[in-house]
């Protein structure tokens, strides 16, 4: 797997549940990413939101590549962005039909690049709202190493958030994921427990990454959606260079490895569950 990538016989549709093709660091290729994305076998790609502007880009590139499609949303290093106005036109571009979720949203303590009243009341009012349209959510949890305050808070302000929902309610039977999930076995049972997916990224592969790949091992294969939060968090193989959507079958690969299972299982089940949560299209 030194290319990052792998023949399409093997993986014959994989999902990319949380891309930023809207990044920089694609300009000059970003038509190419998508299409060496398809050749590698990811048949789809979320590109995410994290504030305006990238929200509206996300959606042009949904508009021009039939795999990709879009989320919404401000992200916790810019919540205090996240004004009425703000909030107000989120929502409409949460109506466009090639918008599959509302985030990336949450909290970040490890940062901390945005006061943590700010980073809570966006959180809160984002979750309203992705209720409001009803479409799951993508959420960014991240602590200081050693600590558990953002996961802590979020816990408890996602089962608040679920409590309120009636039965039958489309958030209720998928709510959404929790992005490049960092935290421990019990936090991630604790999310399981909300009905949330758990998001595995390039950091799985690394070889100091124990912990990680101990909580994957014990999270159900069919609660789990492949990630590569590109451009960041390139897969073992190729640290230090710039992640695309192409490389996601690395993360597979190592999520067979974990659990001592086909690679042709971990495609075929990652993707139904992200084509459930997500409504995507079937192939």
């Amino acid at each position: 797997m030194a290319s990052g990538t792998a023949d399409s016989e093997t993986w014959a549709y994989l999902v990319d549940t949380h891309a930023h093709l809207d990044d920089v660091k694609f300009g000059a290729d970003r038509d190419d990413v998508v299409r060496r994305a398809l050749q590698a076998g990811v048949a789809q790609i979320i590109t995410v939101g994290a504030d305006l502007p990238s929200t509206r880009s996300a959606i042009a590139l949904s508009e021009r590549h039939p795999s990709v499609f879009a989320t919404v949303g401000i992200h916790p290093h810019d919540a205090q962005k996240a004004s009425p106005s703000a909030l107000s036109k989120v929502r409409d571009l949460a109506s466009h039909p090639r918008v599959v979720a509302v985030g990336e949203i949450g909290l970040d303590f490890y940062r901390d690049w945005c006061p943590r009243d700010a980073q809570r009341a966006a959180f809160e009012a984002q979750l309203d709202l992705a209720a409001e349209v009803g479409k799951p959510v993508v959420v960014h949890i991240r602590d200081k190493g050693g600590e558990t305050g953002a996961y802590d808070e979020a816990l408890k302000t996602l089962q608040a958030w679920l409590s309120g929902r009636r039965e039958g309610d489309p958030v209720i039977r998928s709510p959404g994921v929790l992005h490049c999930f960092s935290g421990d076995v019990r936090t991630a049972e604790s999310i399981l427990e909300l009905g949330f997916y758990i998001g595995v990224d390039g950091p799985v592969t690394y070889p100091a990454a124990k912990a990680l790949q101990s909580v994957i091992a014990r999270v159900p294969l069919e609660r789990l959606l492949l990630e590569t939060d590109c451009p960041y968090l390139a897969p073992q193989s190729l640290r230090g260079r710039r992640n695309e959507p192409a490389f996601l079958p690395e993360i597979a690969l190592k999520v067979a490895q974990i659990k001592a299972i086909a690679p042709q299982e971990v495609a075929r089940v990652t993707t139904s569950s992200a084509c459930r949560v997500f409504r995507l299209p079937g192939r």
